[in-house]
């Protein structure tokens, strides 16, 4: 934990090159950070699964809607912080650096691992179970998630630019990406059934109990797990392509010229995933190469549009309801989850009977006068507002903690 107000790892500073200028804060570094936090609590906590609008929920398969974009312009972000973040020990493997890396991946990946478990724990007591018998499922605890691929992704990412120059990052991004887009292509990759060679691999590895269900178009569950291991790796380009999205931040101190490359390499990526989702569709699940192309894409130009809006024209107020999210992201994520598994599993008698305290929530208090899908919605911006105003205690009080 650290206490200080400039916690450079949360609140990014770009110190000017050359010894020279003046030193230049993104604050949209953090908004936009703050943004992906915000929307990956709400479109996780509807106040019904049965009652979520088309754009709040993820495509079936193929196909990209607003809520596939969260998680991907996290990882993005993550790695533009990552070029900020080893930027220090002049992208050297030092034992330090080394070090850095491997803490903060194991850390933020026993985490994720200890939050699937908390869930698991809270539906068992929440069943009848007494504490031993719900603390000990670990034969059903999922090993992979989406803190754990943030861990991933990031760790092999840090250590990759820490042995690789800056400049030969472009092909290794490229033989990730075309490399698992013939894996997908032979191991029949676009194909939503347990034949699919991502499901195949983490099946083979820890077995379908610790794994994530989903759901074929026929109805039929399957194992197939939308955070696979293979499908980790694409995600690894992901952060790596924000990271050199972070150096061109960095050595461009003008930020109309930010803006600029920002929107224009936005472009060509974005254009280059939906011209070839043909060939290879976008598709979240399996973290296509054109998901990747696309979401980075799409990231970049968001991040550059809330420069100019935010630190060009200085327009920033409508902001500040992000910055306590963007500024604590991963523990105000943690905090949510927790939350989510507490409200959804704590229950007490009501008319007689016992309801949980989301239950509650959204079947007396919201659902009646707001109808289902506009209830849902609300319960999933009451959520978030809870989740934030956690962020902001911790924000008003100089806390900023770091992984």
């Amino acid at each position: 934990m650290n206490n200080s107000k400039a916690n450079k790892d949360s609140q990014i500073t770009i110190p000017p090159l050359g010894g020279k200028g003046v030193s230049s804060r993104l604050l949209s570094l953090d908004i936009l950070r703050g943004i992906t936090i915000a929307g990956m609590i709400m479109v996780n906590n509807p106040g019904s699964w049965s009652y979520v609008y088309k754009p709040l929920g993820h495509a079936h398969w193929h196909g990209l809607t607003p809520t596939d974009l969260v998680f991907p312009f996290f990882m993005f972000i993550m790695g533009v912080s990552t070029f900020m973040s080893l930027r220090k020990f002049n992208f050297e493997p030092s034992k330090t650096a080394i070090w850095k890396i491997v803490r903060r991946t194991v850390l933020i990946f026993v985490i994720g691992l200890a939050l699937g478990w908390f869930g698991q724990l809270c539906r068992g007591l929440a069943s009848g179970e007494t504490f031993g018998q719900a603390a000990t499922h670990f034969d059903t605890l999922r090993i992979l998630g989406v803190l754990q691929r943030l861990a991933l992704a990031y760790g092999f990412a840090g250590i990759i630019v820490l042995f690789f120059k800056n400049k030969q990052l472009v092909w290794i991004i490229a033989t990730i990406l075309v490399g698992y887009f013939l894996i997908l292509l032979f191991g029949k990759g676009f194909e939503m059934s347990e034949q699919n060679i991502i499901a195949r691999i983490d099946n083979a590895l820890w077995g379908a109990a610790h794994m994530y269900k989903d759901t074929t178009p026929e109805g039929v569950r399957i194992a197939l797990d939308p955070e696979g291991l293979l499908s980790t790796i694409p995600s690894i380009a992901h952060v790596l392509i924000g990271f050199l999205f972070g150096k061109m931040i960095v050595e461009n101190k003008d930020n109309h010229t930010r803006v600029e490359k920002l929107l224009i390499w936005g472009t060509v990526l974005a254009f280059a995933g939906l011209l070839l989702q043909y060939g290879c569709p976008i598709n979240k699940k399996i973290w296509s190469p054109t998901f990747v192309l696309t979401t980075t894409g799409f990231a970049a130009q968001l991040l550059g549009l809330l420069i100019w809006i935010i630190d060009i024209n200085k327009k920033e107020k409508w902001s500040r309801f992000f910055h306590a999210f963007g500024v604590n992201p991963l523990i105000v994520y943690v905090f949510a989850g927790v939350l989510a598994n507490l409200v959804g599993n704590i229950r007490f008698v009501f008319q007689g009977e016992p309801i949980a305290v989301k239950t509650f929530i959204y079947q007396q208090l919201l659902q009646p006068w707001a109808g289902n899908y506009f209830g849902s919605l609300l319960y999933a911006l009451f959520f978030v507002t809870v989740s934030w105003l956690f962020g902001y205690i911790l924000y008003k009080r100089n806390i900023y903690i770091k992984l």
